[in-house]
């Protein structure tokens, strides 16, 4: 299983980034994709995450009506689409290999994961 981001940068607050999450080696209808973050310091915070069967999609408090996932099961790939960022949002973003069950009750979190792509929001 490898999971690959892309997207991430330095934005200005009030601005916007899309990260990618590519997926491979799985069986993608058997598995949910999330995202979560960690800032220096920090503890890992669930972002959102997406079903793959379903399309179903839920997201953290702190980033609803600002953040929306997506998913192309043509090319096994998760998109994070950002909107309105705040400094609150720079971290390392890494997304995740999760169960159906799990994208469903919050736990977003997760060991399967990719390295990572920076998001950097100035203010």
């Amino acid at each position: 299983v490898q999971l690959v981001e892309s997207g991430g940068g330095l934005v200005q607050a009030g601005g916007s980034l899309r990260l990618s999450c590519r997926a491979s080696g799985i069986t993608w209808d058997d598995y949910a994709v999330g995202w979560f973050r960690q800032a220096p310091g920090k503890e890992r915070e669930g972002v959102s995450c997406i079903t793959s069967r379903e399309r179903d999609a839920f997201y953290a408090d702190s980033v609803k009506g600002r953040f929306t996932i997506s998913s192309d099961s043509a090319k096994n790939t998760v998109y994070l689409h950002m909107n309105s960022l705040k400094p609150a949002d720079t971290a390392v973003y890494y997304c995740s290999l999760l169960t159906t069950r799990e994208c469903r009750v919050g736990q977003y979190v997760s060991d399967q994961r990719g390295q990572g792509t920076q998001v950097t929001v100035s203010s």
